[in-house]
């Protein structure tokens, strides 16, 4: 049975690691991998860089562990790894949340994401930019805004300078905490303006008003990682 070992790295916040021991791989060596790549395995949050991801992986594939990443790659995108990657298509998700805004009308839309996002945000980005043009629209960096959502002094200044009627948010997260800072603000959703996310997490339903947004099958995208023809794969071309 092949040994695997999974790393987990949520959006939701700064780069975070965690390890998962599956099939066998078991503490120490997952530990003595962690030592080899210096990261402390100890520390179940921190801030990695992508060196010390790099090295991580690399050392996954010396030990004879194959590498499927979830949902992001370990590079920013537009750059690919060489690493099996399973995912949505984010560009496309970015176009068709944007295309569904415009197609409600918005004139003038925005992108919030938090800083120091995930690379599948930059690529949600790029399919924002892309749907603003195919409709004759000014992609200009103006329209992406990184802020805190739940920062309602940030939140006021993007409503007081760009007045949108439309906000493509990075994931629901972000679209969540926006929702409640606009409350905050006496700025109404949707009458005021429309808002959007990516991802369709559990509690998207349950918000104040039910988020419109684009569904991540994550059951499904973690069946096809872990498909045995996928971990042959990549031992047959290491």
């Amino acid at each position: 049975m092949p040994r695997l070992l999974g790393v987990d790295i949520p959006s939701d916040k700064p780069t975070v690691i965690s390890l998962t021991y599956l099939y066998g791989v078991g503490k120490k060596i997952a530990r003595d991998l962690c030592h080899k790549a210096g990261i402390d395995p100890q520390v179940r949050a921190r801030n990695l860089r992508e060196d010390e991801l790099a090295r991580l992986a690399a050392l996954l594939d010396k030990a004879g562990i194959p590498v499927v990443l979830l949902d992001r790659d370990l590079e920013a995108y537009p750059g690919r790894s060489r690493y099996d990657l399973v995912g949505i298509d984010n560009r496309r998700a970015g176009y068709a949340i944007t295309a569904h805004l415009l197609k409600r009308g918005c004139q003038r839309l925005v992108f919030v994401g938090r800083p120091h996002s995930a690379p599948t945000v930059d690529a949600r980005i790029a399919g924002f930019r892309e749907a603003l043009l195919d409709a004759g629209m000014d992609p200009r960096p103006a329209v992406i805004w990184r802020i805190d959502p739940a920062e309602a002094g940030d939140v006021k200044k993007l409503i007081d300078k760009v007045r949108p009627d439309g906000v493509v948010c990075a994931n629901d997260f972000t679209a969540a905490h926006l929702m409640k800072s606009l409350g905050e603000l006496g700025v109404n959703v949707p009458a005021d303006v429309r808002l959007v996310g990516i991802d369709d997490v559990k509690y998207a339903s349950l918000l104040p008003v039910p988020l419109t947004t684009i569904h991540q099958p994550c059951v499904d995208i973690g069946a096809a990682a872990d498909q045995p023809h996928r971990i042959k794969y990549r031992q047959l071309t290491r």
